[in-house]
């Protein structure tokens, strides 16, 4: 599995995707639908209507990954949303937790302190 420091943002899909995208479905996606770089680094974690299967597209500085995983039985409890909302940001131990099956929703946080994450610029998504 991929390592994750802590200047890698974890941008989960809300709703349902096609999981028959590939790397330039899920690459356009990425760019048009959650308005982020597809080659930052950082990881995009996308669900079918299910939550049976998941995709993470990641870009390693050389070239584009595509990991998926297809649950044999149950579901990923994937994090709530409103509908006005196209991306949640998580953390790698939250990653790593709904990976694993557990609950985002039944879990608590303890008080921690975290540096504030910047916004990701926009700039970034501009085409030359």
């Amino acid at each position: 599995m991929f390592g994750f420091g802590p200047a890698t943002r974890i941008y989960v899909a809300s709703g349902a995707t096609d999981m028959r995208k590939n790397f330039n479905g899920l690459y356009g996606l990425v760019r048009e639908h959650l308005g982020c770089d597809p080659e930052s680094g950082h990881v995009f974690v996308f669900t079918n209507a299910r939550r049976n299967r998941l995709k993470l597209l990641v870009y390693d500085g050389s070239g584009l990954w595509v990991c998926a995983k297809k649950l044999d039985g149950g579901r990923f409890r994937w994090p709530d949303a409103d509908s006005t909302v196209k991306k949640i940001v998580l953390s790698s131990e939250e990653l790593a937790l709904l990976l694993g099956g557990i609950d985002l929703t039944q879990t608590r946080p303890r008080k921690w302190y975290r540096k504030p994450r910047e916004e990701e610029p926009t700039e970034s998504l501009n085409t030359a």
